[in-house]
């Protein structure tokens, strides 16, 4: 009898462990369901199973290889729909991890379709494969025609993101990047919503890490704006008429000269349910608290009396209490985000309310193609550099 009592107890003892000690593998997460419950949610194929505990690291890349299980390429000719001027592809030429880090690299559609392509050809992105299938329809994302008054995209490039493998609510996170110089670039990380959840953009918000301006030396007010100042903010509104973001927004300078270009940065973020904390290199950037809620922040009650709340039925958090996926991308110009008052070297080539943009840009190549490096050393200066990206549960 006594010999069966021991067995009993040693089998409990070993079922209470198993139910109290959680092991993910790959060493992403480490949970004990005794520990503090995360606020933090996660999903997706490169998700670990919850539930956490807060600390746990629940999402890494550091790019020892390149996961396309995890990265998903965007391709279109729509790129951040915003006219701007590259179109985002999986190309090897773009997009590649060599030495521990991811590149984002740009190209020049010349140098693989020829100049005539540019303002005669029909550039159809349409694939025959679910890998090859055009992500984004919007403004003649899958299909344009050149011709001399409205070119074809003139550069290539790449948008990375993790929609269908890794989203998240609520943690902390961090990645090291350097960032690419050169005229008229826009590099950015950027946190998108899972499910539009309140409606389409800003609608279900947009929580932008950092973007940036390539250009080495463009000032406003006497302040660099260009590749020595990051920006993070949050984008939110019941409609594209209506977007928020102005009002929670931060930018950071680098000590002068010494740009975001020159060096690898850890840029982090601290997402709970009541505020959102920009940080770079461990010093605040900004923090949005929530306040009453983000149609108050919004100042909706004032500006737009009429119109609802899409976020009445959320939490206090909304639209930002939802999963979001990561998204990092290099884009080039486009009709808003670079202003046209601005000082830079060389004039802005194109005004944001010109009726053929794109091809403004082109004709001026010979102003801010020599700023972009691309014969040396294997264009790294004009790329985007990511070293690692991570995630713990809150």
């Amino acid at each position: 009898m006594g010999s069966i009592l021991v067995a009993v107890c040693a089998g409990l003892i070993v079922l209470d462990l198993l139910s109290v000690v959680k092991t993910v593998s790959a060493g992403k997460a480490s949970s004990s369901l005794k520990c503090e419950k995360s606020l933090t949610t996660a999903s997706g194929l490169k998700a670990p199973p919850g539930p956490y505990c807060p600390g746990d690291l629940i999402f890494e890349d550091t790019f020892d290889s390149f996961d396309l299980d995890t990265w998903q390429h965007e391709n279109t000719l729509a790129g951040n729909t915003n006219w701007d001027f590259q179109w985002f592809t999986n190309n090897r030429s773009n997009s590649f991890v060599k030495e521990g880090n991811l590149f984002i690299r740009p190209t020049l559609t010349v140098d693989e379709y020829g100049e005539a392509f540019l303002r005669s050809g029909d550039l159809n992105i349409h694939g025959g494969s679910a890998a090859d299938y055009c992500t984004k329809q919007s403004t003649f994302g899958c299909e344009r025609v050149g011709s001399h008054v409205h070119i074809l995209n003139p550069v290539k490039s790449a948008s990375l993101r993790t929609v269908d493998t890794f989203a998240f609510k609520y943690g902390k996170v961090e990645i090291s990047a350097k960032l690419p110089a050169g005229d008229w670039m826009w590099p950015a990380v950027a946190f998108l919503p899972k499910y539009n959840s309140y409606g389409v953009w800003p609608a279900s918000g947009e929580i932008d890490l950092l973007e940036s301006k390539g250009n080495r030396d463009l000032i406003k007010n006497g302040i660099n704006v260009g590749i020595e100042q990051v920006t993070s903010k949050l984008q939110f509104g019941p409609n594209q008429g209506y977007n928020a973001g102005s009002g929670s927004t931060f930018t950071r300078n680098a000590e002068s000269g010494k740009g975001y270009h020159t060096g690898f940065n850890r840029y982090q973020m601290e997402w709970t349910p009541d505020h959102i904390t920009f940080s770079i290199n461990d010093i605040e950037t900004g923090t949005v608290n929530v306040g009453t809620g983000f149609w108050a922040r919004g100042n909706y009650n004032i500006t737009s009396p009429g119109m609802d709340n899409p976020w009445r039925y959320g939490s206090i958090m909304a639209p930002f209490d939802q999963e979001f996926y990561f998204r990092i991308s290099l884009a080039v110009g486009g009709n808003e985000y670079f202003s046209d008052d601005d000082i830079n070297p060389t004039k802005k080539p194109w005004r944001n309310d010109s009726p053929h943009p794109m091809t403004d840009f082109w004709n001026a190549r010979n102003d801010w193609l020599p700023t972009w490096n691309l014969d040396e050393n294997e264009s790294k200066e004009a790329s985007m550099q990511v070293d690692y990206v991570r995630v713990w549960a809150l």
